[in-house]
């Protein structure tokens, strides 16, 4: 059988990512981060995200992709790629004047922990079923993404529940600086390319990240000054569950990614040099 990566085609986590609603997922992890004050602060002082927000969206994208359906080699390569470039990354902690590394296991932990925690969500509430136990499974895949980026698989919560104490255990120390806000206001309003600012794109693009903030726990909301209401996050999960809806209408092969494409390819060949051998039985 071809190598199908770190997951697989039966695994919880293709069936996750199969749904085009994850985008606003990541896009609800990226306010997420942005409350974990030594996060953020790594960001800000370490990327060059506002000179090039399109390119550093895409370069994100092609990892996820990579990891999720590349063989295990390229996902294990890409993975050797980030940690070379975190290795090199130090910042300063704005409240503290402390240098930290921004590879500190508790800060991969947070961005890992809220970038899977809210790919699951924006695809729960635009429609995917899936019980709790295939919920925990995806968590527990996951670790295996940890893995790639230099955490101890056993150090990541790998259940809803574990996610949810996590969750708890962290909220004290997350809190809206400078940078939050900042980066919270780049999100909502990011410079659009190609003149398209000017155009009805604008509107749609703010559009999803009204969702993206709607999604967010009511916590996270009040963080940023915003309602928590409960109310809130009911109207975004029927939003949420129309623009799943109108997603999955669009033709796979139109928005899939590259690397999901080569990977039904890797699969569809082995299958056919496994055929022959079949029949023959």
């Amino acid at each position: 059988m071809s190598d199908a990566g770190l997951f697989g085609p039966d695994s919880v986590t293709w069936r996750v990512h199969r749904e085009p609603i994850v985008t606003v997922g990541g896009l609800r992890s990226l306010y997420l981060q942005a409350l974990h004050p030594r996060a953020v602060a790594g960001v800000e002082q370490n990327s060059r995200y506002r000179q090039d927000p399109w390119g550093r969206l895409r370069r994100t994208s092609d990892y996820v992709t990579t990891v999720i359906y590349g063989t295990t080699e390229q996902a294990e390569k890409a993975g050797r790629r980030v940690r070379a470039v975190h290795g090199r990354m130090t910042a300063t902690d704005p409240r503290t004047g402390e240098l930290f590394r921004v590879d500190e296991p508790e800060l991969l932990r947070w961005v890992h922990v809220t970038e899977v925690e809210s790919f699951l969500d924006a695809a729960l509430r635009g429609g995917l079923r899936l019980s709790p136990a295939e919920i925990d499974g995806y968590f527990a895949e996951q670790t295996r993404a940890a893995a790639l980026v230099g955490l101890d698989p056993a150090t990541v919560p790998a259940t809803a529940s574990e996610i949810e104490s996590y969750y708890e255990e962290m909220r004290p120390s997350l809190e809206l600086t400078v940078d939050s806000a900042a980066t919270g206001l780049f999100l909502t309003l990011p410079p659009l390319p190609y003149g398209l600012g000017l155009t009805p794109v604008r509107g749609l693009s703010f559009s999803v990240s009204a969702l993206a903030i709607g999604l967010l726990p009511p916590w996270a909301r009040r963080l940023y000054g915003l309602p928590g209401l409960a109310a809130t996050g009911l109207v975004a999960s029927a939003n949420a569950r129309v623009l799943g809806t109108l997603l999955r209408q669009i033709p796979l092969e139109w928005i899939e990614s590259p690397a999901r494409k080569d990977a039904m390819r890797r699969l569809a060949e082995a299958r056919a040099a496994e055929a022959p051998a079949g029949l023959e039985a």
